[in-house]
């Protein structure tokens, strides 16, 4: 790297710590009590996930000041070989538990721009080479308090955090759009097939209006009067996909969708496709709309077993679909309506019990045919349809947008560090 200087991360930031390390059971408590604790479980690609965190109590918090960590300072997971930093946006303080805590000089190198330096493939490639070094893998202070951070003094980092930092802000933007969007179809499944307050003939709530309801011996339960109650094997078709090999997946090919194309909360992951160039019949082949479901699970709480994602209409070319994943074709029901059963809450609580195994599990499809629901008229199921498809387009096509902007950060990302690329 001309006119780079080399310079150890060490001397351009105020600490480098590690969150506590050993068991803390003994400090957990509720939320209203405590201080939030941010585990390796909770950094992911796209930052820190709030969703699921617990809370350690606020002695524990003043006692261990080494693994607290405030806004602006930076966070990694010590183990793998990512290396991955994000920055902790937060107003409120917090512990850390078995993570590196970086905290910047703002002076010397703020902190959006040192998490793109963490994201270059220069940095990468270095914790690479200490985590496959390293007895355990494990990242620790001297790891990364010695990395080599590359800086020209001809090269505007503010500028250049900047333009990085726009991508990653519509990115986000767009991510919250989409969860907003899932959020307002599945409450509405809910509302209307779980609660039973879909619109009646006067437009109003059918239940909470007082809408007859009346007791089903099979399902030991109160259901609207008039719905059916039926198998879904008496509704349903289910076909496998393609079983493949190694090399038919390395290399050219058409698109395969296939275990990784799902995200942990039933969504599909357009970044997951594989290319395949093995031979395919009729049966294999998949079209915008077609309903698909998770058969295969890696995940230790059966996260994505059943789950079930609709193929998004923005593939121009032919797209098949991997043995770890099951079509499900209906003459009668709509594939919107199936989707949101197969990831509803209770529908993934009965099925799971059919998966098997022990690292990978294996669904017994034979599971979904034994599954029996009551079945709310033709015109209800087809005015859900209608409501959700152009939410699904707007998902798909918003998700789509992301992978591109995700390609051009990723492609700008090394061409404005080593000032191929400049911006103004």
């Amino acid at each position: 790297m001309n006119n780079f200087k080399m310079i150890k991360l060490s001397t351009i930031v105020n600490r480098v710590k590690v969150g506590f390390v050993g068991s803390i059971n003994e400090y957990y408590c509720e939320k209203n009590d405590g201080i939030p604790l941010i585990r390796t479980t909770d950094i992911n690609e796209l930052g820190i996930d709030f969703s699921n965190l617990k809370y350690v109590t606020k002695e524990f918090h003043k006692k261990n000041i080494k693994s607290q960590i405030k806004k602006g300072d930076l966070i990694i997971a010590r183990h793998g070989e990512n290396g991955k930093a994000n920055v902790f946006k937060e107003e409120f303080e917090a512990q850390v538990l078995n993570a590196v805590i970086i905290e910047p000089n703002q002076n010397k190198l703020e902190s959006n721009l040192l998490k793109y330096f963490f994201d270059s493939p220069f940095i990468k490639k270095q914790i690479l080479g200490v985590v496959k070094g390293s007895v355990q893998g494990v990242i620790n202070t001297a790891h990364i308090s010695d990395l080599l951070i590359p800086l020209n003094e001809s090269i505007n980092y503010k500028i250049l955090s900047k333009t990085l930092d726009d991508i990653d802000s519509k990115i986000e933007l767009n991510i919250n759009i989409n969860v907003e969007l899932e959020t307002m179809a599945r409450t509405l499944y809910d509302y209307w097939f779980v609660q039973f307050d879909f619109p009646n003939e006067f437009g109003k709530p059918y239940k909470s209006s007082g809408g007859k309801m009346v007791w089903n011996e099979e399902l030991k339960r109160e259901i609207p009067e008039g719905w059916d109650v039926k198998y879904l094997r008496n509704e349903i078709q289910i076909q496998r996909g393609i079983s493949y090999t190694s090399k038919e997946i390395n290399g050219d090919g058409i698109p395969m969708i296939n275990l990784n194309s799902f995200n942990l909360d039933g969504t599909y992951k357009s970044e997951g496709v594989k290319t395949y160039s093995g031979k395919f019949t009729e049966k294999n082949i998949v079209k915008s709309g077609d309903l698909l479901i998770a058969a295969t699970d890696v995940t230790r709480n059966a996260d994505i077993i059943g789950r079930a994602i609709l193929v998004p209409d923005y593939y121009k070319e032919q797209l098949v679909f991997s043995m770890d994943i099951a079509k499900i074709l209906s003459e009668n029901i709509p594939s919107s309506f199936l989707m949101m059963l197969f990831n509803s809450t209770h529908y993934h609580n009965y099925i799971k019990w059919y998966a098997t195994g022990t690292i990978v599990l294996h669904l017994n499809l034979d599971g979904i045919n034994r599954y029996q629901m009551e079945f709310p008229p033709k015109s209800l199921i087809k005015q859900f349809d209608d409501f959700y498809l152009p939410i699904a387009n707007r998902i798909y096509m918003t998700a789509k947008e992301n992978e591109k902007l995700s390609i051009l950060r990723d492609w700008l990302l090394p061409m404005l560090m080593n000032g191929q690329v400049k911006v103004n």
